[in-house]
């Protein structure tokens, strides 16, 4: 068992028997030692006389387990674009479809969204009146 006076630095992961789990040593409050989940989470407090340090195999499961409830927390990725999500591409040789593109082109690189999607929407409307028809 650790001693009262033995110093930890912030980080070190150490092994509380009480709640059977180990937490990332954050700082003393008191008579007590605040342990944070590995992964993040509600620090708790614990008797720094019973604390230890963690050895390989209980920081390598408290690793894993918090990276499987992050990988189970995460929002899943969007769905992949359909056609009609993705940008318009210009008719080859229609000069209107190349300076639609050309605008959607410079509203990209200004990082003007609201530009990027009005000259997708001109673009769109262009093919259905010119080159659908």
């Amino acid at each position: 068992m650790a001693t009262t006076s033995e110093p930890y630095e912030p980080g070190r992961l150490l092994y509380d028997p009480v709640t059977d789990k180990v937490g990332e040593y954050r700082d003393r409050a008191g008579p007590y030692v605040l342990l944070r989940p590995v992964g993040g989470g509600v620090e708790w407090q614990a008797d720094p006389g019973a604390v230890r340090p963690a050895t390989d195999r209980e920081r390598i499961g408290a690793t894993v387990r918090a990276v499987n409830h992050r990988a189970r927390t995460l929002p899943s990725l969007p769905a992949p674009l359909d056609d009609a999500s993705r940008p318009p591409r210009p008719v080859p040789g229609c000069a209107s479809c190349l300076e639609l593109a050309e605008r959607r082109e410079a509203a990209r690189e200004a990082h003007d969204r609201s530009a990027e999607s009005d000259a997708n929407v001109l673009l769109r409307q262009h093919q259905r009146k010119e080159h659908l028809a």
